[in-house]
Protein backbone atom coordinates (compact mmCIF):
# COMPACT_ATOMS: atom_id res chain seq x y z
CA UNK A 1 0.00 0.00 0.00
CA UNK A 2 1.62 3.24 -1.16
CA UNK A 3 0.02 6.39 0.22
CA UNK A 4 0.95 9.72 -1.31
CA UNK A 5 -0.24 13.28 -0.92
CA UNK A 6 -0.37 15.64 -3.89
CA UNK A 7 -1.26 19.31 -4.20
CA UNK A 8 -4.79 20.39 -5.00
CA UNK A 9 -5.86 23.24 -7.24
CA UNK A 10 -8.94 25.47 -7.28
CA UNK A 11 -10.18 23.43 -10.27
CA UNK A 12 -10.41 20.39 -7.94
CA UNK A 13 -13.02 21.98 -5.65
CA UNK A 14 -16.17 20.34 -7.05
CA UNK A 15 -14.55 16.89 -6.98
CA UNK A 16 -13.45 17.46 -3.37
CA UNK A 17 -16.98 18.48 -2.41
CA UNK A 18 -18.26 15.22 -3.89
CA UNK A 19 -15.72 13.26 -1.83
CA UNK A 20 -16.69 15.17 1.34
CA UNK A 21 -20.38 14.44 0.82
CA UNK A 22 -19.69 10.77 0.04
CA UNK A 23 -17.49 10.35 3.12
CA UNK A 24 -19.80 12.19 5.56
CA UNK A 25 -23.17 11.01 4.32
CA UNK A 26 -23.64 8.07 6.72
CA UNK A 27 -22.66 10.03 9.85
CA UNK A 28 -24.84 12.99 8.93
CA UNK A 29 -27.84 10.82 8.04
CA UNK A 30 -27.53 9.04 11.40
CA UNK A 31 -28.09 12.31 13.27
CA UNK A 32 -30.61 13.71 10.79
CA UNK A 33 -28.33 16.46 9.45
CA UNK A 34 -27.48 15.29 5.93
CA UNK A 35 -27.69 18.28 3.64
CA UNK A 36 -25.47 18.09 0.54
CA UNK A 37 -25.86 21.82 -0.14
CA UNK A 38 -24.63 22.74 3.36
CA UNK A 39 -21.76 20.23 3.13
CA UNK A 40 -20.69 21.72 -0.19
CA UNK A 41 -21.07 25.31 0.99
CA UNK A 42 -18.86 24.77 4.04
CA UNK A 43 -15.99 23.48 1.93
CA UNK A 44 -16.56 26.08 -0.78
CA UNK A 45 -16.52 28.91 1.82
CA UNK A 46 -13.25 27.80 3.43
CA UNK A 47 -11.38 26.21 0.51
CA UNK A 48 -7.67 26.92 0.40
CA UNK A 49 -5.85 25.12 -2.40
CA UNK A 50 -2.37 25.67 -0.87
CA UNK A 51 -3.46 23.80 2.28
CA UNK A 52 -5.33 20.99 0.51
CA UNK A 53 -3.77 17.72 -0.60
CA UNK A 54 -5.22 14.78 -2.47
CA UNK A 55 -4.77 11.42 -0.77
CA UNK A 56 -3.79 8.76 -3.26
CA UNK A 57 -3.55 5.05 -2.63
CA UNK A 58 -1.48 3.28 -5.25
CA UNK A 59 -2.27 6.20 -7.58
CA UNK A 60 -6.06 6.21 -7.08
CA UNK A 61 -7.66 9.33 -5.53
CA UNK A 62 -8.97 8.02 -2.21
CA UNK A 63 -9.73 11.26 -0.38
CA UNK A 64 -8.25 14.56 0.68
CA UNK A 65 -6.76 16.30 3.68
CA UNK A 66 -6.66 20.00 4.59
CA UNK A 67 -4.17 21.25 7.18
CA UNK A 68 -4.17 24.98 7.95
CA UNK A 69 -2.31 27.25 10.37
CA UNK A 70 -3.98 27.57 13.78
CA UNK A 71 -3.34 29.99 16.64
CA UNK A 72 -1.53 27.27 18.62
CA UNK A 73 -0.37 24.87 15.95
CA UNK A 74 -1.97 23.28 12.92
CA UNK A 75 -5.64 22.61 12.28
CA UNK A 76 -6.66 19.38 10.59
CA UNK A 77 -9.66 21.04 8.94
CA UNK A 78 -10.69 18.10 6.77
CA UNK A 79 -9.70 14.47 6.44
CA UNK A 80 -12.04 12.55 4.19
CA UNK A 81 -11.54 9.04 2.89
CA UNK A 82 -13.98 7.73 0.29
CA UNK A 83 -15.98 4.80 1.74
CA UNK A 84 -14.51 2.33 -0.76
CA UNK A 85 -11.05 3.05 0.71
CA UNK A 86 -12.00 3.11 4.40
CA UNK A 87 -10.89 0.42 6.83
CA UNK A 88 -7.51 -0.12 5.14
CA UNK A 89 -5.36 2.02 7.43
CA UNK A 90 -5.30 4.91 4.98
CA UNK A 91 -6.49 7.52 7.50
CA UNK A 92 -3.83 6.38 9.97
CA UNK A 93 -1.16 6.68 7.26
CA UNK A 94 -2.27 10.22 6.46
CA UNK A 95 -2.31 11.17 10.15
CA UNK A 96 1.23 9.84 10.46
CA UNK A 97 2.33 12.19 7.68
CA UNK A 98 0.53 15.15 9.31
CA UNK A 99 2.06 14.31 12.71
CA UNK A 100 5.55 14.06 11.23
CA UNK A 101 5.15 17.54 9.75
CA UNK A 102 3.76 18.97 12.99
CA UNK A 103 6.49 17.35 15.08
CA UNK A 104 9.22 18.72 12.80
CA UNK A 105 7.72 22.18 13.28
CA UNK A 106 7.08 21.68 17.03
CA UNK A 107 3.35 22.29 16.63
CA UNK A 108 0.18 20.81 18.11
CA UNK A 109 -2.53 19.48 15.79
CA UNK A 110 -6.16 20.49 16.40
CA UNK A 111 -9.20 18.76 14.93
CA UNK A 112 -12.97 18.86 15.29
CA UNK A 113 -15.29 15.90 14.75
CA UNK A 114 -19.03 15.60 14.41
CA UNK A 115 -20.59 14.14 17.55
CA UNK A 116 -21.64 10.50 17.11
CA UNK A 117 -19.26 10.09 14.18
CA UNK A 118 -16.87 7.13 14.09
CA UNK A 119 -14.14 9.71 13.52
CA UNK A 120 -14.18 10.49 17.26
CA UNK A 121 -12.87 7.02 18.10
CA UNK A 122 -10.39 7.27 15.25
CA UNK A 123 -8.91 10.53 16.53
CA UNK A 124 -8.82 9.31 20.14
CA UNK A 125 -7.00 6.13 19.06
CA UNK A 126 -4.37 8.31 17.42
CA UNK A 127 -3.56 10.41 20.47
CA UNK A 128 -6.01 13.30 20.24
CA UNK A 129 -7.42 14.50 23.56
CA UNK A 130 -10.84 16.14 23.85
CA UNK A 131 -10.68 19.84 24.70
CA UNK A 132 -14.30 20.98 24.29
CA UNK A 133 -17.72 20.13 22.90
CA UNK A 134 -20.48 22.11 21.27
CA UNK A 135 -23.98 21.19 20.15
CA UNK A 136 -22.73 19.29 17.10
CA UNK A 137 -18.96 18.88 17.41
CA UNK A 138 -16.14 17.67 19.64
CA UNK A 139 -12.79 19.49 19.54
CA UNK A 140 -9.48 17.69 20.08
CA UNK A 141 -5.78 18.43 20.25
CA UNK A 142 -2.75 16.22 19.73
CA UNK A 143 0.36 17.66 21.36
CA UNK A 144 3.54 17.56 19.32
CA UNK A 145 6.24 15.16 20.37
CA UNK A 146 9.87 16.09 20.32
CA UNK A 147 11.73 14.08 17.73
CA UNK A 148 14.72 12.43 19.29
CA UNK A 149 17.86 13.05 17.34
CA UNK A 150 21.07 11.20 18.11
CA UNK A 151 23.41 13.07 20.41
CA UNK A 152 26.12 14.90 18.55
CA UNK A 153 29.54 14.49 20.08
CA UNK A 154 32.78 16.10 19.16
CA UNK A 155 36.04 14.20 19.12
Amino acid sequence: MKVTLSSAAISDLEGLIAIRIEAMRESLERIGRFDPARAGARLRDTFSAPHTRHIKLDGARAGFVVVTPHASGLKLDHLYIRPAFQGQGLGASVLKLVFEEADRLGLNVHVGALKESASNRFYQRHGFVETSTSEWDVEYVRAFSVLKAPLQTTA
